[in-house]
């Protein structure tokens, strides 16, 4: 169920944060997954780092994992080249 949750969450929190950054990365289902789960791993490490701790519920997790997102696709557009037709 672990595995689900995880799913869930990342694909919530990828759509998010696709919706607030914007620009050329990731889109789809599957990255939108990964990338929330990096996400919510980032931002579950930023949490904690902070002094926030635990998220506790659902909706906590969500907020971890959207800002979390958000870094992740701030930092792939950062790093990705201008220009992809190659």
């Amino acid at each position: 169920m672990d595995l689900l949750y995880w799913i869930i969450l990342g694909f919530i929190a990828g759509a998010l944060s696709g919706a607030v950054v914007g620009g050329r990365t990731a889109r789809g289902c599957l990255p939108n997954v990964i990338i929330g789960v990096l996400g919510a791993v980032v931002g579950g490490w930023l949490a904690r780092e902070l002094g926030f701790g635990q998220a506790q519920g659902f909706i906590a997790a969500i907020v971890v994992a959207v800002v979390g997102a958000i870094v992740v696709r701030v930092v792939l557009e950062a790093v990705s080249p201008n220009d992809r037709r190659g």
